[in-house]
């Protein structure tokens, strides 16, 4: 066994922690937080697909294909009990409530493929936003 041997290894292990159920529970969620094509709720009909005026995004683009939010399980208060199970799971402590969100941590445990959906969720979920790119926590009033 040579002294490269460990060093090889090391490159090729994969961190156990993200087999976990919590955290492939979540990567599952945010693969299906979504549905295919654009969002046909009442309002989105009836303004023609015109999301200007609303305060959370309905309709996305990921891989060249339009999705929609699933709002039936996407509300702020769902993507935070999906998040702090995989958050404890993974870190062992607790998600901060409120205030900063180390998002570094959180694509730790997010598979590679769903940054974006990720990135989408938590503001449209109103769970998370944007701030001087810092993302923070939000109360949840859901």
């Amino acid at each position: 066994m040579s002294a490269e041997e460990p060093l090889i290894a090391d490159l090729f292990e994969v961190d156990k922690r993200l087999t976990l159920k919590p955290v492939v529970d979540f990567n599952t969620y945010l693969r299906n937080a979504f549905g295919d094509g654009v969002c046909r709720c009442h309002r989105c009909v009836e303004l023609n697909g015109d999301e200007s005026s609303y305060s959370h995004r309905h309709t996305f683009e990921f891989d060249g294909r339009p999705m929609h939010r699933r709002f039936a399980n996407t509300a702020g208060s769902d993507v935070l009990q999906a998040l702090k199970k995989a958050w404890l799971s993974y870190t062992k402590n607790d998600l901060p409530l409120l205030g900063q969100l180390d998002l570094n941590t959180l694509r730790t445990f997010t598979e590679t493929n769903l940054h974006e959906r990720l990135l989408a969720l938590l503001p449209a979920s109103g769970l998370a936003r944007e701030v001087d790119g810092t993302w923070v926590l939000q109360a949840q009033a859901d």
